[in-house]
């Protein structure tokens, strides 16, 4: 197939593109190259002749429409988006921007695109959404494709926004879609924003690791290597319309996941053990869900798919991903927001927005 993915240069989106291109596919890789792209992380591929790059945004939908026409794929996966729950408290106006009004012009186009083409039954738009966009869980019950949603954070209600649509395209306009709502992503190549990296680099130089509240918030974590192979078996075999959960079947507290870095660091950097002694408390986020966990009985029974990395090991591949590639985080250390703590204040004064 010939697949255009947006936000290819992002974390998810780039362990797509490289999954893609291993399993023979062509890829179109729409981004425009926002603070979390990392070109880097493309290098292996960067020359190869099934792939190809595009510096878009995909709130351009003339842009788009000129992608679409040059390269007319069989597919279009949506990953662009603006993702982290703190960056959304203290800005949630790119958010909307992005994941909503971005979503509906790739809808748009790829309509219009599919429209041209004589509406062929092999297309597929894909959206790769979150499990955010249902709230939060107790201590028991998961999420699965009939959960109600409940969004409480401006990035989950952006997500649900741009789900909403995209089923709104497929029922109105007979869009060939497809929606997955996947769990916490980890792994090689995630921009040093979010809780592992975090956490991993931190304790690499010495500095406190820092945890919001008690640090009991559950996660179901998804090793993103697992995530892109689903994504490409959901796009490849799964019937139009169809909407699938994707976990990692591996739940665990956050200070759990801490100290559990903090562990193999240890083993693998002995000289600055123990590295839970950088373990800080700090102020929880506001609207912080408290558990999330997936329930994948569709996807195993309709596509046989399941993850096959356990969180024990993912922990340490990408640990040792992260001590082994040095030249790739050291470059983003100076970006905005890097080792700064975000979305603290949900009572300060909204921006005006032009």
């Amino acid at each position: 197939m010939k697949i255009l993915v947006t936000g290819g240069a992002g974390f998810i989106g780039s362990a797509v593109v490289l999954q893609a291109i291993r399993d023979g596919h062509q890829v179109i890789n729409v981004d425009s190259l926002t603070y979390a792209a990392a070109p880097a992380s493309l290098a292996a591929v960067a020359e190869n002749r099934a792939y190809a790059f595009a510096h878009v945004d995909v709130r351009d939908g003339a842009a788009l429409d000129t992608v679409l026409a040059d390269h007319q794929p069989d597919a279009v996966m949506h990953l662009a988006a603006e993702s982290h729950v703190d960056r959304s408290i203290d800005g949630p106006a790119a958010f909307v921007e992005t994941n909503v009004l971005g979503t509906f012009r790739l809808l748009e186009a790829a309509r219009s695109y599919w429209t041209e083409q004589g509406r062929p039954e092999t297309f597929r738009f894909h959206h790769i959404s979150t499990d955010e966009v249902f709230g939060s869980l107790g201590e028991t019950g998961m999420f699965d494709e009939d959960t109600r949603y409940d969004p409480r954070s401006p990035y989950s209600a952006s997500k649900a926004g741009s789900d909403h649509l995209v089923r709104a395209w497929g029922e109105t306009y007979g869009l060939p879609i497809l929606l997955t709502n996947c769990s916490n992503n980890y792994g090689p190549r995630q921009f040093p924003e979010k809780l592992i990296p975090v956490t991993i680099l931190n304790a690499l130089a010495g500095k406190p690791l820092p945890i919001y509240g008690a640090g009991l918030n559950v996660r179901d974590w998804l090793y993103v290597e697992d995530h892109a192979d689903a994504l490409l078996t959901v796009l490849t075999r799964a019937a139009p319309g169809s909407t699938y959960a994707i976990g990692g079947e591996n739940e665990a507290r956050n200070i759990d996941i801490v100290q559990a870095i903090c562990a193999i660091l240890d083993d693998r950097r002995p000289d600055h053990a123990p590295h839970a002694d950088l373990i800080t408390h700090v102020t929880d986020r506001p609207g912080h869900d408290a558990r999330y966990a997936i329930d994948p009985t569709r996807i195993r029974a309709d596509l046989g798919w399941r993850p096959s990395v356990t969180l024990e090991q993912g922990l340490e591949r990408t640990v040792d991903w992260y001590l082994d590639n040095a030249d790739w985080w050291q470059p983003l250390q100076g970006r905005d927001g890097v080792g700064v703590r975000l979305g603290t204040d949900s009572t300060a004064p909204a921006k005006v927005v032009p």
